[in-house]
C-alpha cells in the first residue's frame, strides 16, 4: 500500500506546513519514497524546505490536479509504490472537492492500493471544529481522516473534543493525533534557515545554527512525532 496525504485545515496559519515537511521528514528517515506538491502560490513553504522533493501545483484546474494522481502511473514497475504528501493552501477546499468527487478519486485510488488520507489540522479554535465537520460531510465515510491538535497553535481543545465533528471522525475509523510545540526560537531558526528537520539537527555552523540543545529538542520532538505517525495508515 501505498498514501495520498492532503494536509488540509482550509485557513491559513494552523500549521498545515508544519506537518507537511514533518510527514516528509518521516517518509524520508524512514526510506520510503515520496513526492510533494506545494499549492501555496505566495509563500512555498514546502517546497523552500524540501526542495528536492516537492515541487508546486497549481489547484485551480485540473490539469495542474492531475500531476498528484499521475504520479502513481508513473511509478517504476519494480520499484517501490511511492507515497504522496500534498500541502494545502487556505481557501482550497472546494476547487479541491470538485476534482476528487468529479474524478471519483477514493475509490480510483483504493482499486490500485493507495490509500487517501485527509489531514485537518487544527487549531483550539471553533472555527477548526467548523471545518472539520464540513470536511466530513463533503467526503463521506470514504477516505481516512487524521485530524492533529496543534499545540503549536492553542493548548485547548476542549471545544474539538466534545464536537460532533470530531464523534463523525470517530465513527468512521477516523485517526486523532497530538503534535507537541517545538521550541519557538528553534523553530524560527530553521524557517530563516530555509532546512529541513535533518538539516537543522546536524548544521553547527551559520547565523541560525542550532545549539546543542536546540538540536536536542528538534531530535525529541521528531522522535514523539514519529511514534504517532507509526499508527497512522500512510502506506
Amino acid at each position: 500500500m501505498s498514501s495520498i496525504n492532503f494536509i488540509g485545515g482550509e485557513k491559513g496559519g494552523v500549521g498545515k506546513s508544519v506537518v507537511s515537511r514533518l510527514l516528509a521528514q518521516y517518509f524520508i528517515d524512514k526510506g520510503r519514497p515520496f513526492t510533494g506538491f506545494d499549492t501555496d502560490r505566495s509563500h512555498t513553504s514546502f517546497t523552500r524546505f524540501y526542495a528536492d522533493y516537492a515541487a508546486p501545483v497549481v489547484v485551480d484546474t485540473y490539469e495542474g490536479l492531475d500531476l498528484i494522481a499521475a504520479v502513481f502511473e508513473e511509478k517504476p514497475p519494480a520499484g517501490p509504490s511511492p507515497n504522496v504528501i500534498v500541502d494545502l493552501a487556505a481557501q482550497t477546499a472546494t476547487p479541491l472537492a470538485r476534482w476528487v468527487q468529479d474524478s471519483d478519486l477514493v475509490p480510483l485510488m483504493a482499486s490500485i492500493g493507495v490509500t487517501v488520507n485527509f489531514w485537518h489540522i487544527a487549531d483550539a479554535g471553533k472555527d477548526s471544529v467548523d471545518l472539520l465537520d464540513r470536511l466530513v460531510a463533503t467526503y463521506g465515510a470514504g477516505p481516512n481522516y487524521i485530524v492533529v491538535k496543534n499545540l503549536g497553535r492553542g493548548s485547548d481543545f476542549s471545544l474539538l473534543d466534545a464536537s460532533a465533528a470530531l464523534k463523525k471522525v470517530q465513527a468512521v475509523g477516523g485517526y486523532v493525533m497530538t503534535l507537541a510545540q517545538l521550541h519557538e526560537a528553534s523553530m524560527r531558526k530553521i524557517d530563516r534557515s530555509n532546512t529541513s528537520y535533518w538539516a537543522a539537527m546536524h548544521t553547527t555552523t551559520g547565523p541560525d545554527a542550532l545549539g546543542m540543545l536546540e538540536r536536542q529538542r528538534v531530535k525529541t520532538w521528531l522522535k514523539n512525532a514519529y511514534q504517532s505517525l507509526d499508527s497512522l495508515p500512510l502506506g
